[in-house]
């Protein structure tokens, strides 16, 4: 390797590191979504930026409506179950709910947290005014997980 290879090869090495450990700050009243492909849990960043404090906010009754990308296939080997469809029936479902609360204005910021397979069939199921609004998404299963467990996700992202 020539010298100015092996300066690149360090430079980009340190780089790259500084970029894993670039902390995220989720800013003072963003609403937090954490979904999976049967719930929805919402909260609110209370605390001043750049700390994290969610407060729990109300969560509507979502009921899929058989409108996700899949539902027009029928359940065989080479498609989905029928479980695996109603899960992304459910993330449509989601996304169309928090498109109409950005549109509304009751949301401004946005952070989605959701396993990857979620988090894709919400992409492309959301208002691109939702999308504008999105600060942030982190592609975590943390369902099942307690709002502290949360909190510290969101910290170390």
């Amino acid at each position: 390797m020539t010298a100015i290879n092996a300066r690149v090869a360090a430079a980009c090495h340190v780089w790259n590191a500084a970029i894993r450990e670039t902390i995220v700050i989720l800013p003072n009243d963003t609403t937090v979504a954490v979904v999976d492909g049967r719930g929805l849990r919402l909260f609110r960043n209370r605390a001043a930026e750049p700390h994290v404090d969610l407060d729990v906010l109300d969560v509507p009754d979502i009921r899929g409506a058989h409108r996700g990308s899949g539902v027009r296939h029928r359940s065989v080997p080479a498609n989905p179950d029928a479980s695996r469809l109603d899960e992304d029936d459910f993330a449509a479902a989601v996304a169309e709910w928090i498109s109409a609360r950005v549109l509304d204005g009751t949301i401004a910021r946005l952070l989605i947290v959701a396993d990857p397979r979620t988090l894709g069939e919400m992409r492309r199921n959301l208002h691109p005014a939702a999308t504008a609004a999105l600060v942030g998404e982190l592609a975590k299963d943390l369902s099942n997980h307690t709002r502290e467990a949360i909190e510290a996700a969101l910290i170390r992202a």
